[in-house]
C-alpha cells in the first residue's frame, strides 16, 4: 500500500473514533526510516487506545502492516507503527509538552 493510500486509511480510523487536531508531517526529506508523522489528540486514555485500535484494524483490513504498538500500558501516548507512517495519539497536555509538530516542522 502506497504512504497516500495508507495516510487516508489513517486519517479515516482516527476521525471515526473522533480524534482531532489530526496534523500529518512529511519527513521523508529528515528521516530514511519513515515518511509520514500523524498526529492526533484524544480526550482521555481510554480514547487514544481505542483510537490506536481502530487504526490497526482499518490498516490490516486495507492490506496493510502493523509493526509495533507503544504506549498501551498508561495510554496517555501511543506510537503506531506502520512502517512508512508513525501514527502519534497523545493526550493534550502530552501533546503540548512534547510539541512534536513543532520539532518535526523546524527541521523540514
Amino acid at each position: 500500500m502506497n504512504s497516500e493510500k495508507l495516510i487516508a486509511v489513517i486519517t479515516d480510523a482516527l476521525e471515526e473514533i473522533k480524534a482531532h487536531d489530526i496534523d500529518v508531517i512529511n519527513v521523508a526529506e529528515i528521516t530514511s526510516m519513515f515518511e509520514h508523522i500523524i498526529i492526533a489528540s484524544a480526550d482521555s486514555t481510554r480514547q487514544t487506545k481505542s483510537l490506536a485500535n481502530n487504526v490497526q484494524e482499518k490498516v490490516k483490513a486495507a492490506g496493510g502492516n502493523v509493526f509495533s504498538v507503544e504506549g498501551e500500558q498508561t495510554g496517555e501516548w501511543l506510537l503506531v507503527d506502520l512502517g512508512d507512517v508513525i501514527v502519534h495519539i497523545m493526550l493534550p497536555a502530552v501533546r503540548e509538552y512534547y510539541n512534536l509538530k513543532a520539532l518535526w516542522s523546524e527541521r523540514s
